[in-house]
């Protein structure tokens, strides 16, 4: 055994004494570690993986050898020995090319990513937006090939949710199904950000308010529309349902419901998408009947992506914090994997905010 200045005592290991700093041939072990610091092997492994139960003098003396000798830890043999594999799936049942087009997905990535970035955990994405895809994701997740998943952009119908549930990985999901989740979920406020929007085109002196939805069958959609509703409502303004048009969050959705929207109701003052994307879709349609935004047609869309920004003229539009919505995901995937202190299966809904540009 040796002291802590790394002198071989009798009968010790003097194989330490033949490395520069931990720097010659070969990787330092954990032996040479605890050698260096003048501990046993199990006290140095309790160091690194963070155990309160050593003395502030010990631990001091284990990180002093590990950083004059160079110690890399061996995540694999640490991830085994832990039943853990550092590794977070994030899975979109959504197909590849929505992904890549919607601001939406890109943005809860860098949110996630920048939760992960602090860990050893890795980050796999994964696309399962056919039944051959969930086949193949159930197979992978039955063999306990990640720790935890985040699962964004569910459906109402989507059997993963109790897939995931049946074989007990801890779950986070972006946007709940239901007022009645019963996954951790982080969601955004999305009545309320229809209602600010509504009653932003009330304020401005529309009464024929217009709104192209998304799909139905997310809980999501679903809040938008009830928002929408809601707000003419409480204006008195009765509804009309030849103003709601249903589509699918995709650009050529909001073209095909703007059409149906302008054949139904010519008169039409105001339009309310439930996403940036559709009411791009939407303003595309609106300037080839020739109604200009916003004299004619005031339109609203809602994530205030890049999108928004972009348009000519730029969109009015509902802000949800996507990143934080992702960073919100990660951390609370964390917690449910390491067994911290967290509410069981919390409920996280975070505000949302109009920002007004010239489109309304």
């Amino acid at each position: 055994m040796a002291d802590r200045r790394g002198a071989p005592r009798a009968g010790g290991a003097a194989r330490t004494g033949s490395r520069s700093s931990g720097r010659g041939a070969g990787r330092p072990t954990l032996e040479e570690v605890a050698a260096r610091a003048g501990v046993g092997r199990g006290t140095v492994s309790r160091v690194i993986n963070g155990s309160p139960r050593v003395s502030d003098e010990t631990r001091a003396a284990v990180e002093a050898a590990v950083a004059e000798l160079g110690y890399v830890p061996n995540r694999a043999a640490r991830a085994l020995a832990a039943n853990r594999t550092d590794a977070v799936a994030l899975v979109v049942p959504e197909p590849e090319a929505r992904f890549f087009a919607e601001p939406y997905f890109s943005d809860i990535v860098r949110g996630v990513g920048a939760v992960l970035s602090d860990t050893d955990m890795q980050l796999l994405l994964t696309f399962a937006g056919s039944d051959r895809g969930r086949r193949r994701l159930a197979d992978y997740l039955a063999a306990g090939r990640v720790d935890g998943v985040l699962l964004v952009s569910v459906h109402a119908d989507d059997p993963l949710p109790e897939l995931l549930e049946q074989l007990g990985i801890p779950t986070v999901i972006s946007g709940r199904r239901s007022a009645d989740e019963p996954l951790a979920a982080v969601d955004s406020d999305n009545t309320e950000g229809a209602r600010a929007a509504v009653r932003h085109l009330l304020a401005g002196g529309r009464r024929a308010i217009a709104t192209i939805t998304g799909r139905l069958d997310v809980y999501g959609a679903q809040c938008r529309l009830e928002g929408y509703r809601e707000a003419l409502a409480a204006a008195g303004v009765g509804p009309d349902e030849r103003l709601i048009a249903p589509a699918d969050f995709t650009e050529e959705g909001g073209r095909r419901a703007m059409r149906d929207l302008l054949e139904r109701r010519p008169a039409l003052d105001a339009v309310f998408a439930a996403s940036d994307v559709v009411a791009a879709g939407a303003r595309q349609v609106l300037r080839e009947a020739g109604r200009r935004i916003p004299d004619d047609v005031a339109l609203v869309g809602f994530d205030d992506s890049a999108v928004a920004r972009h348009m000519d003229p730029a969109l009015t539009s509902v802000r949800q914090p996507i990143e934080e919505m992702g960073r919100t995901m990660a951390g609370l995937l964390l917690q449910e994997i390491t067994g911290a202190d967290a509410p069981d299966r919390p409920k996280i809904v975070l505000p949302t905010q109009l920002v007004v540009r010239d489109s309304s």
